[in-house]
């Protein structure tokens, strides 16, 4: 066991609480669905970045590269100033939706480069211009530029030409859970001296402000205070129910103080200010010389250190900080222990990835692993949402008389106030419930036990709705995302039980009775006359449909959608294991086993129905959506895309031992089966016997002639099969857009591998065409099932057409290949998500920090959308680890077995 497993062990055992303080800060909050006051609900611009240096928020905080505790009470990030700027940097920028021409994006360079767990050791990199930042100019510029042309980019401003810039690197080392050290290194990169100032901020959230619910109002502000004489530089800061704490600041550094309260002066005149040192005193103080802005009696809600560097060109310096609870504060803040305690947590940082990493992986992979971890570890944020307060002061209460409807007023009930593992920290600083599901897989190599709350999160009764809805994305908490959290619950269970030895049954238990209420949503509001075919709207594949498929339809009727009705055959699989795993403690969970097998058979049935009423082309060997238009007629829409790929997804594999565990649910399920034999279509009851094993069974939507017929498709470098990945629409569709006509209109769906021409849900989403991980990882679980079942005995060509025979194992290890190629650097030393970005491609200060896209171009590899979606484009580390430990095992049978024959040809000869 490592040092930070031990970490790990002390945080659930409750004798250390090694995660009380991480990341937990958010890059954005301006612009946010929680801080939209507007009457329209435009949350883009109502609450600019103009405001934010300016304006206290309501329910989080954001900074650079910062850490808070686990409430979000006390805050600490690093604000820049390169006597350029007309303000501190004191938060990433971006464009909003509207002003971008993909699309909100942001426009900053910045990279999570490490981090632990426990968030024992952390680093980040921010990459700061000496010229003045071109706010307006990116605006501008994109503001003018068509969906059809390139998103302008920072590095086009020229803002980084001759490298004159600063290299930011901000460390995090704790010596005990409340003792969290701090260094902050600044290189400059450029030929020539540059002047940089750095002012490390410590401030509180502001929930004692008058307009914050009486219910979640502080009875008095917390307060910071130039800390007693002797002390040097320091902050004391003094929370009710933190306690005290001490930021400790190297040097003679001189401290302002002013308050987290907003400059009503400066935005909304008229209106008085709450105290006469408002959130933007230091900025008024750094930038414009007004001395007066900032508290001379030394005291506040908001401070910061101010450091004046004079960096030689290709020089550095460096400061260092530590932020210490009263009860853990140290003899010597700094000097040789604070040195050897960072150079301890980095060792321990590389033991605890080394014993991540399988030795199979080559150093490129292992550093494409360790970031993606890094990012997802980042990506935890503090969320605060009271929907009862929040509609309350929207006027949007349906408990309340006069109330007007307004976003997400059905969700009243909800009570959130965690550290959620997000997609985002700047793009999405809310969560998203499909996204989260994914997330858990690779959080589960670094910390089962999170990956295991952030599942139960969206379970408990202040995030799920009493009609057992999952609450979507903040948006609009009551659309409708992918049903997979019972498919990464059982996934943790299966990955606690091979790394543990045991499992957790109660958590299981009540996780999965939970899921029996979110099921039962799902068949009672989107099987709309129930005859068990699904719709559910995009169901997170945003555009990639002809029609907007949560809008009401141009032609009347509804869809029937493929995607929808295989995610739910997948749920009852998922549900159907779970039940297996809890019949052995409690036989009463039998009766489950029977009740979601039913559904699959049911599913199964309606969605393979033959002729023209299934989503099966037999003509096209391929499924699609339905149609049903209000005469009763139905038409199948023949879009090739990830929808009709997705009903492959909907097979699992069991055991023997699984049915010999469960005989009361078994006889039932064959009898029902003798009953309808018609229901035998989709179901195989015993397997080939591969790798010795007897009677394996399978439950599939697809049968081994149409998987085939898929997987010809699929494996087709003309239609789904990219050198990075699977796309999401088939390039048959570069030649061949598929075009529906109504009242005149027409509704067309092209193959476009890079950004959107549609403005459909926002610029910047793309299903039409560019590789997306999630469900790549979807098809390549598939496809290892499959395996598991058919062994050896089911090959294909891969690619077709190629005439290279390939078992469906080292299919699933070829696209998790090529999704890996994304990001690994080739044999010309380029990486393809970087496409034709020179300074990432070549500059060495650049090459090696990853960025972690939404999704990729379908041809060439090249990162689109947000540029940090960590959050489940990580998923890259799982496979990752996932081959290469699958490749180990797979050398050391074959090894074995080598040695084996050597043996026995021994012993033969000696015989002889």
């Amino acid at each position: 066991m490592t040092s930070e497993q031990r970490r790990l062990e002390e945080a659930r055992d409750g004798k250390a609480p090694w995660k009380h303080w991480g990341p937990y800060l958010s890059e954005r909050q301006w612009g946010t669905v929680r801080e939209d006051y507007s009457e329209g609900g435009d949350a883009w611009n109502f609450f600019t970045h103009d405001h934010a240096r300016s304006r206290a928020y309501r329910w989080g905080e954001d900074g650079i590269a910062g850490i808070s505790d686990d409430k979000q009470r006390l805050c600490f990030s690093l604000a820049l100033w390169n006597g350029q700027d007309p303000i501190l940097k004191e938060r990433l920028f971006g464009l909003t939706n509207s002003e971008g021409n993909h699309g909100e994006d942001v426009k900053e360079y910045y990279f999570y480069l490490d981090s632990t767990p426990t968030h024992s050791y952390m680093k980040c990199l921010y990459k700061y211009p000496q010229a003045a930042f071109p706010y307006e100019d990116l605006v501008r510029t994109n503001a003018r530029r068509t969906r059809e042309e390139m998103e302008y980019e920072l590095l086009d401003t020229g803002v980084f030409d001759g490298d004159r810039y600063f290299d930011v690197f901000v460390e995090y080392a704790k010596a005990g859970p409340e003792d969290i050290l701090i260094r902050v290194t600044a290189e400059n990169r450029g030929p020539e001296a540059a002047y940089l100032h750095l002012l490390p901020t410590l401030w509180f959230r502001n929930d004692w402000a008058s307009w914050i619910s009486e219910a979640n109002r502080a009875p008095e502000a917390p307060e910071l205070r130039q800390a007693a004489k002797g002390k040097g530089s320091a902050i004391s800061a003094a929370h009710r129910l933190l306690g005290e704490f001490t930021l400790f600041c190297e040097g003679d550094a001189p401290l302002l103080f002013t308050d987290n309260v907003t400059n009503n002066d400066r935005l909304f005149p008229g209106r008085p200010n709450s105290s006469p040192y408002a959130k933007d005193g230091i900025n008024d103080c750094v930038v414009y010389g007004r001395q007066a802005a900032v508290n001379p009696e030394m005291r506040g809600t908001k401070a910061a250190a101010h450091y004046r560097l004079d960096i030689v060109g290709g020089g550095s310096a460096t400061i260092r900080l530590r932020l210490s609870k009263q009860d853990s504060l140290p003899r010597q803040p700094f000097g040789k222990e604070f040195d050897d305690m960072f150079a301890a947590r980095m060792r321990e940082a590389d033991e605890f990835y080394a014993a991540l990493t399988p030795p199979s992986v080559g150093a490129d992979a292992a550093l494409i692993m360790r970031q993606a971890l890094a990012g997802m570890l980042w990506s935890k944020q503090f969320y605060f949402f009271d929907g009862d307060s929040w509609l309350e002061e929207h006027n949007s209460h349906p408990l309340h008389s006069g109330y007007r409807s307004a976003r997400n007023s059905e969700w009243f009930h909800m009570v959130n106030e965690d550290v959620i593992s997000m997609p985002d920290k700047w793009e999405y600083p809310w969560y998203a419930a499909w996204d989260l599901a994914f997330h858990t897989l690779p959080l589960a190599m670094a910390d089962p036990d999170f990956a295991k709350d952030q599942l139960q999160l969206m379970l408990r009764g202040v995030y799920l709705h009493p009609s057992g809805q999952m609450p979507a994305y903040e948006w609009n908490f009551s659309d409708v995302n992918p049903p997979v959290h019972a498919w990464a619950t059982l996934f943790l269970y299966r990955t606690e039980l091979a790394m543990r030895g045991e499992a957790d049954m109660e958590y299981l238990k009540t996780t999965f009775n939970k899921l029996v209420l979110n099921f039962t949503w799902w068949v009672n509001r989107k099987d709309r006359f129930g005859k068990n075919l699904f719709e559910g709207g995009f169901l997170g594949l945003d555009n990639i449909g002809v029609f907007d498929r949560s809008a009401p339809l141009p032609t009347g009727g509804y869809l029937e959608q493929a995607d929808g009705t295989a995610w739910m055959a997948l749920f009852t699989q998922n549900m159907s294991e779970l039940a297996i795993e809890l019949a052995a403690f409690d036989s009463d969970y039998e009766d489950m086993v029977l009740k979601f097998a039913e559904h699959f058979f049911f599913i199964a049935a309606a969605m393979n129905r033959p002729g023209g009423e299934g989503m099966w082309d037999e003509e096209d060997g391929f499924y699609y959506d339905l149609l049903r238009l209000p005469d009763g007629s139905s038409q199948r829409l023949k879009v090739r895309s990830m929808v009709g790929l997705l009903p492959m997804a909907a097979t699992t594999v069991i055991e023997k031992s699984q049915r010999e565990s469960i005989p009361g649910a078994m006889s039932q399920i064959m009898r029902r089966l003798k009953r309808m034999p018609e229901l035998l279509d989709s179901i195989h009851k015993t397997g080939p016997g591969h790798l010795g094993v007897a009677e394996r069974g399978i439950l599939a939507l697809v049968s081994e002639e149409r998987l085939r017929r898929i997987l010809s498709k699929m494996l087709d470098e003309n239609e789904f099969l990219s050198p990075y990945g699977i796309r999401s629409l088939s390039k048959f569709h570069q030649a061949n857009p598929f075009i529906f006509h109504v009242h005149g209109q027409e509704h067309r769906v092209d193959y476009l591998p890079a950004e959107s021409d549609t403005g459909m849900f926002g610029g910047n989403s793309n299903w039409r065409g560019p590789v997306w991980i999630p469900v790549n990882i979807i098809l390549i679980r598939a496809l290892l099932n499959y395996y598991l079942y058919y062994g050896d005995n089911f090959r294909i060509e891969c690619p077709t057409g190629s005439g290279k025979l390939m078992n469906l194992y080292e299919v699933g290890k070829e696209i998790a290949d090529r999704l890996a190629r994304i990001f690994t650097r080739g044999e010309d030393g380029r990486r393809p998500v970087y496409g034709g970005t020179e300074k990432f491609q070549t500059d060495p200060h650049w090459r090696d920090h990853i960025l972690f896209y939404e999704y990729f171009h379908g041809d060439n590899g090249a990162g689109l959308g947000a540029s940090h979606q960590t959050g489940w484009t990580g998923l890259v580390a799982k496979t990752i680890q996932l081959f290469g430990q699958l490749d180990l095992e797979r050398t050391l049978r074959e090894g074995k077995q080598a040695a084996f024959r050597q043996d026995a040809n021994a012993r033969k000869r000696s015989r002889k």
